[in-house]
């Protein structure tokens, strides 16, 4: 059939025509003969096609023939499956199969759930007895195999690793091994505490290697120690021994003051040892100083040795054990009973410790060697480190002993002053012996002198002599006692206030003496950098300050300074207050009462004039003094001026209750003179004291106004006099009105009063 399938080609069919040129067109024969061959040759087609039919006859009729039967066979399987379908759908045997496979399930679940259950029936069993084995083997004395069972016993029990959802049994499993546990401890630590005791008579520690407790007797003690390592309890049972060592035989091996010596004494039976004893009795050298620490770093190795063989024997992982719980301690004994205080207490000194140094290093190698101590951990190695940093020791001893010394004497010093700075004589005590707990000292940036307490005197030497050894030490050792100065300065400030609290709550020359301090103290420490800095090591230099505190002392001081001056203040205006405004002063009892203030006045001032005068400096002195001058005058101005309606007497006797008042200051205004003179020329001196309390003028013309004419009153202020003495117009013109009667001359020297210009 492939020939007939070939493609007509139409140029074929045309042969005769040029068709090179697709776009010339047919002509009608050519069409016609065109139409003529293609039927020819379909005819031909056909007749082919017909010839291959008939000769595969048989082929064809046997393909139809077996596409017939599939055909067939497929009508039978429809037919079929639809036969099934409708006997499932009649009786559903799907569910009774699944019925039947979910009871296979649970039958085979709950076999293996048995089988499982039997399992655990056994493993419980099982431990249940060997717990009860090991119960008995320990009533027995069988220590080993009980150590052992217990371990194996803590692994299958899961200890320190229950869950939730556990069986219960698994708890009460885990109780009976917990309680054979406690029993097995309980009973080795027995063992050890009847091997190892201290016989207190003799002074010795007794060791025995076979051992008897209850009804159990002739164990080995290196078997109580393998079955204590082999449960794990060796730290918890060599615990109390640990603790006997260090108080009976430790401490005295330590001691440095006074020294023992350690005897060991072995009792050799026929079947071995039977008993070690380490005797420990006094020294025979105990007049000899162990200065190096030779003899005590060999006393601890003799009892190290005495554990390690006849305790441990010499098995390394149990020495190492017993090292662990007694080493922290041993060495803070040896710290403390002899490295600290062999520390130099002066720093040329340093050099010398370099012997203690090697010793100490020494004696921790053949701890390591006998594995007491670890040789990998930096940490064990606490005496080496101690020693190593013996500046720091130093530095923090020197220290600590700056800032005692400093805070014992401001705690002991009572700020009393000497018979020679006082105008009343000597302060006595009860006992009546005088005080000296004060004296002058120059102050650093002025010329003058003042009086200071002794506990600053000292504080400042103090301070001073460890700034000397700042610039003699080392990098470490020069900060320490760098801060050591700046903390006992700081110590002035945090301890003194509290001390003197109620001292300075009250007019008294301890107050002044403090507020000297200050200012003593805060100078000071401003000459502190140009003193010592130049001397300074390099890296302290540049850390090294003092001027950060001058301020707070300056500012203490000044701060002490204005409440002495407030105090003052406070009881003058107590004391003016009793003349009641100084009204009706022409009454005699309300004159008697306002002169009593007066006297008041002038005896608080007396008063302060005595603390004052002796301690502060004289500037100082005066500008406290004319500050409270100027506040008694302005009051009591004031007082009589907002007076009103006042008779010709109360004038008077007003004018005398001033003029008294100045006549009892006037020693007090001459030596505020004197202070004012010094160092100047003589026309300087005589200066009028109204320059010092500007409201001393403004008192004294009031005085002069009390009985002064009014047109010489009015006079007085068109020539600025009155303005000049501090007094202001409504003053004036309120006076006038409260003195004179209301006439046409009262009117016309207030308008003039009013109308003059200043």
């Amino acid at each position: 059939m492939d020939p007939l399938l070939d493609r007509i080609n139409v140029r074929d069919l045309l042969s005769g025509h040029d068709l090179s040129d697709p776009s010339t067109p047919l002509s009608a024969p050519d069409l016609r003969l065109l139409i003529n061959r293609l039927e020819s040759h379909s005819l031909h087609i056909k007749s082919k096609v017909r010839s291959y039919l008939l000769s595969h006859y048989n082929d064809f009729a046997s393909l139809f023939s077996l596409c017939n039967d599939a055909i067939l066979k497929t009508d039978q399987i429809s037919n079929s499956l639809s036969d099934i379908l409708s006997l499932v759908s009649d009786r559903p045997i799907d569910v009774e199969i699944r019925e039947l496979v979910d009871e296979i399930g649970r039958k085979t679940k709950e076999a293996r759930e048995k089988r499982e259950l039997l399992g655990l029936l056994r493993v419980i069993v099982g431990i249940c007895e060997r717990l009860e084995g090991a119960r008995s083997a320990l009533r027995n004395g069988r220590l080993s195999f009980v150590a052992e069972e217990v371990k194996e016993l803590n692994k299958a029990l899961r200890i320190g690793d229950e869950e939730e959802g556990e069986p219960i049994v698994y708890g009460l499993l885990r109780k009976q091994w917990a309680d054979l546990f406690d029993e097995m401890q309980e009973l080795l630590a027995k063992f050890v505490e009847n091997a190892v005791r201290f016989d207190q008579e003799a002074r010795s520690i007794r060791v025995k290697y076979r051992l008897r407790v209850d009804e159990i007797d002739g164990i080995e003690l290196h078997t109580v120690l393998e079955a204590m390592d082999v449960a794990g309890i060796l730290d918890y049972s060599l615990a109390k021994v640990a603790d006997l060592i260090i108080k009976h035989v430790m401490t005295p091996a330590v001691n440095y003051e006074l020294p023992v010596t350690f005897v060991e004494d072995v009792d050799q039976g026929s079947e071995g040892i039977t008993e070690a004893v380490l005797k420990i009795l006094p020294s025979q050298d105990c007049k000899i100083v162990d200065v190096d620490g030779d003899a005590i770093y060999a006393r601890v190795i003799q009892v190290i040795r005495f554990i390690f063989k006849h305790i441990c024997f010499e098995n390394g992982s149990w020495i190492h054990s017993f090292g662990r719980l007694t080493w922290p301690r041993i060495s803070d004994l040896i710290i403390s009973n002899f490295l600290s205080k062999v520390v130099p207490e002066d720093a040329s000194k340093l050099a010398d410790f370099q012997k203690i140094i090697k010793c100490t290093a020494e004696f921790e190698i053949a701890l390591k060697e006998m594995m007491f101590i670890s040789a990998s951990d930096n940490k064990d190695d606490r005496l080496s480190n101690f020693a190593e940093n013996v500046e720091v020791h130093f530095a923090f001893r020197k220290r600590t002993e700056i800032l005692g010394k400093a805070r014992n004497l401001l705690l002991q010093c009572d700020f009393s002053v000497p018979q020679e700075n006082t105008a009343k004589g000597s302060l006595l005590k009860n006992d009546g012996k005088v005080i000296h707990s004060s004296k002058h000292v120059d102050l650093l940036f002025s010329s003058e002198r003042c009086v200071v307490s002794e506990a600053a005197s000292q504080l400042m030497e103090l301070v001073h002599q460890a700034l000397q050894d700042v610039c003699l030490s080392s990098t470490r050792v020069a900060l320490e006692f760098y801060h050591a100065a700046r903390d006992a300065i700081l110590l002035y400030e945090a301890v003194v206030p509290v001390k003197l609290e109620r001292q300075l709550d009250g007019i008294n020359q301890v107050a002044v003496l403090m507020h000297n301090d200050c200012l003593y103290l805060s100078q000071e420490i401003l000459g502190l950098a140009f003193e010592y800095r130049s001397d300074f090591p390099d890296s302290i230099k540049e850390h090294a300050v003092f001027a950060d505190m001058a301020p707070r002392f300056h500012l203490m001081a000044e701060e002490i300074l204005q409440g002495q001056i407030q105090l003052v203040i406070f009881n003058l205006r107590e004391a003016i207050d009793g003349a009641d405004g100084f009204q009706n002063t022409h009454q005699m009892q309300q004159f008697e009462s306002a002169k009593f203030s007066i006297d008041q006045v002038a005896f608080v001032l007396e008063k302060v004039h005595i603390i004052w005068e002796p301690l502060l400096l004289p500037l100082t002195y005066k500008r406290s003094m004319c500050m409270v001058l100027d506040s008694v005058f302005s009051r009591i101005t004031r007082d009589i001026l907002l007076l009103d309606d006042l008779a010709a007497e109360e004038t008077l006797q007003l004018q005398r209750l001033i003029h008294l008042m100045l006549d009892n200051l006037s020693s007090l205004l001459k030596s505020l003179i004197a202070i004012n003179s010094k160092g100047k020329s003589e026309e300087d001196s005589r200066r009028p004291i109204d320059d010092l309390v500007p409201s001393l003028r403004k008192i004294r013309k009031l005085a002069e106004l009390l009985d002064m004419p009014l047109k010489s009153i009015t006079s007085e202020w068109e020539s600025a006099e009155l303005l000049r003495c501090g007094f202001t117009m409504v003053e004036l013109k309120d006076f006038i009105r409260a003195i004179f009667a209301d006439s046409p001359l009262r009117k016309e020297c207030l308008w003039r009063i009013e109308n003059v210009s200043l």
